[in-house]
């Protein structure tokens, strides 16, 4: 067992049954154009993390880590959109509709891809998810028991929206789980603090968190013991 610094107290993991997942790290909720940007947000904040992601990735992969990428996409014909999400907000432009990357937050256009810096390798998991929530109407559950993964490391976007209801599901489902501080981010920086704080408290009623330099340290010292 790897033991991390964490918050409310120290996080532990098995890298056999540990998986990271990142969470919607796509070109429509981090790139100018998007769906995130049309809706009025400043994608400076979330575009500031994929360093951190790419970072966070490239550690896991290291240590044999299971990786899971997800991506916020609906069918073509948008039969698994609810009208109640599309039409949230009144926004100008809708989930579906044509914009500079192509119909927003469906699948296979081109704002649906995962960014490149953070992209999916080859035989990496990759789950199309049509809710906020990873496990939502998707084989997440079935893929990571048959991995027999048990610990989830988390980053992605955003915070208290994607991020935060794919905790709460993986908590009810018995994960333990550990959210990367700097890796995750919002368009607002405080809901992002708040969701940190939420999380956590209570002895970490969902799940632990830690910033990504208490975890990079770990490859080194595992190479250092062989």
């Amino acid at each position: 067992m790897i033991t991390i610094d964490a918050q409310p107290y120290a996080f532990r993991f098995d890298p056999e049954s540990t998986a990271i997942v990142s969470i919607d790290m796509q070109r429509d909720f981090i790139e100018p154009g998007g769906f995130g940007a049309t809706l009025g947000n400043d994608i400076r904040h979330v575009a500031a993390i994929v360093p951190k992601v790419a970072s966070l990735l490239a550690w896991g992969r290291a240590l044999g880590l299971t990786i899971v990428h997800t991506r916020e996409a609906h069918l073509p014909d948008l039969s698994d959109c609810p009208p109640a999400k599309r039409l949230r907000g009144n926004p100008k432009i809708r989930i579906g509709d044509p914009g500079p990357m192509g119909r927003l937050l469906v699948r296979g256009e081109p704002g649906n891809q995962i960014v490149p810096q953070v992209a999916p390798l080859p035989g990496e998991l990759v789950v199309d998810k049509p809710g906020k929530g990873a496990f939502y109407a998707t084989t997440l559950g079935a893929m990571l028991e048959a991995q027999g993964i048990k610990r989830l490391i988390v980053c992605g976007v955003t915070t208290e929206v994607c991020v935060q209801t794919t905790l709460r599901e993986a908590n009810d489902r018995g994960y333990e789980c550990l959210l990367v501080e700097d890796a995750a981010a919002s368009y607002f920086p405080h809901f992002h603090t708040q969701t940190l704080e939420m999380l956590r408290s209570q002895g970490g009623i969902v799940c632990w968190t830690a910033p990504l330099s208490t975890l990079l340290p770990v490859t080194l010292e595992l190479e250092t013991r062989s």
